[in-house]
């Protein structure tokens, strides 16, 4: 071999590795226009100078079954210039005989959209081998190494590998929560390669079938596929969760979750690998996981049974003592936090009496979700005023009640922080604020001075009288004088 070919054959193999890019150049190659029962269609689509990272479904033939996808790249060097090519090759295989119209296609390589002719295919009778044996796979290095590379056997591995529907409880009480996590596992020891077969769409109806109805969800919003190494029964496997949200049903029933099917791409790999041909060709496995039932219990009776909260909470304070004087406010928080629907937490009963005054408290929450559960705090923020002096205990002012479903009882949360007030009684004042006043409340206010209008009201009446009076004189008169 002279150290030309030599020189020339390095080059290949370093633009190879090195992935020399140039201008992207997307080709179709289509299968023959008459093929035999027993032979295969092929469409072929060729990208130069780059490897092709993504590409989506190729189409749809009429009477024909998809059978895989394989890939192959080749290298040329033609006047010291050195050019790739990266092909992925679906194959078809023809169901019956006839004439058959594959339409004008289009197909998606690494992000970009390519559009290309369709073309008709006549299946006609199954053919000999020997009629057969004219084809092969072209290996571009075949000149360098005086050999013809042939289309490589594909078989397929056993897997260890299962698709899983787990639920953290299988019995609950009414708007307690239970989590559902819907993941792909794999033996740390799995030989095949897997790869996820467009999980979006494939989610998208699962939930459709596992969502409850009359719940509210709590979604962890997994956006990204990762492993995790987990342990089952003393074996190690990854985990690949595609979904996680934990449900508080509104009311007992069962909730049945069936057997759910989940597809991934299964590659087959070559039986006697080459080092420049596809190792490898698509195909698919579908996995189902087992069906489950949860079990929803009423709450025990209570007159607060159907508003109550359900979850293991606490009581946070933001004061413990606090000594302030009368008619001066503070602000008091009232944080429940703890394991259930945040969202559900009502804010606490205020008890009336004494001399504590307050109003609608403002209302912040934070939630978590992970680890299987959901937790958080809702707080509820007061402004309190006091009148009277003295010691007062806000766990006679504020309350509430929740149902603990890991003790089966009904709990009550109550503050206790209590509060020193200081100085005199403002009762009294607080109440003469109030009145609307009595009858001698005015008197200093009122004008004392007759208005006009009341002026003219009088004057017009005695002005009236004194007439008629005339009137009647005058009369009483003339009579006599007749």
């Amino acid at each position: 071999m002279s150290k030309t070919l030599i020189t020339s054959i390095l080059v290949c193999l370093i633009s190879l590795f090195t992935g020399i890019a140039l201008a992207q150049q997307v080709e179709v190659e289509l299968g023959p226009d008459q093929i035999g029962l027993n032979e295969t269609f092929t469409i072929k689509i060729s990208v130069a100078n780059e490897k092709i990272k993504s590409y989506d479904q190729f189409p749809d033939i009429p009477s024909f079954q998809k059978q895989g996808i394989s890939q192959s790249s080749s290298m040329n060097v033609i006047n010291g210039q050195v050019t790739s090519s990266n092909s992925i090759i679906q194959y078809y295989k023809p169901t019956r005989k006839g004439t058959f119209t594959l339409p004008s296609f289009s197909i998606t390589i690494n992000g970009n959209q390519f559009n290309f002719q369709g073309k008709e295919i006549t299946v006609g009778d199954a053919v000999s081998s020997q009629q057969n044996s004219g084809g092969g796979f072209f290996d571009p290095f075949s000149d360098f190494f005086g050999r013809t590379q042939e289309e490589p056997e594909y078989i397929e591995l056993d897997d260890e590998a299962f698709f899983s529907v787990t639920v953290d409880k299988e019995e609950i009480y009414a708007r307690e929560g239970f989590t559902v996590a819907l993941a792909f596992y794999m033996s740390e020891n799995n030989q095949a390669p897997f790869n996820f077969y467009k999980p979006g769409e494939q989610l998208d109806d699962v939930l459709k079938k596992i969502k409850p109805t009359q719940a509210w969800e709590e979604n962890y919003n997994i956006t990204n596929i990762e492993p995790e190494q987990v342990t089952i029964n003393g074996k190690r496997w990854v985990r690949y969760k595609v979904y996680e949200a934990t449900f508080f049903p509104f009311s007992e029933g069962t909730i049945e979750i069936p057997s759910i099917p989940w597809e991934m791409i299964k590659y087959r790999v070559a039986r006697n690998p080459s080092f420049f041909g596809s190792n490898r060709q698509e195909d698919f496995k579908t996995f189902y996981s087992s069906p489950k039932a949860i079990n929803v219990k009423p709450l025990p009776p209570h007159p607060l049974r159907n508003e109550v909260a359900v979850g293991q909470f606490q009581l946070r304070e933001n004061i413990t003592n606090l000594e302030v004087e009368t008619g001066q406010g503070f602000n008091y928080n009232f944080g429940i936090s703890g394991v259930g629907n945040i969202n559900s937490i009502s804010q606490p009963k205020l008890i009336s009496g004494g001399s504590l005054n307050t109003y609608d408290p403002n209302v912040r929450q934070q939630i978590n979700r992970g680890y299987g559960r959901v937790s958080g705090i809702k707080e509820y923020s007061y402004y309190i005023t006091l009148n009277e002096p003295g010691e007062v205990d806000l766990g006679d002012h504020f309350e509430w009640i929740y149902f603990d479903p890991d003790r089966a009882v009904y709990d009550t949360l109550r503050p206790a922080a209590k509060i020193q007030v200081v100085g005199e009684s403002k009762t009294n004042q607080a109440i003469s604020n109030q009145r609307l006043g009595g009858i001698y409340d005015r008197i200093s206010a009122e004008d004392n001075k007759f208005s006009n209008e009341r002026y003219k009201y009088y004057f017009g009446t005695a002005i009236n009288i004194l007439l008629l009076l005339t009137v009647i004189l005058l009369a009483v008169l003339i009579i006599r004088n007749k």
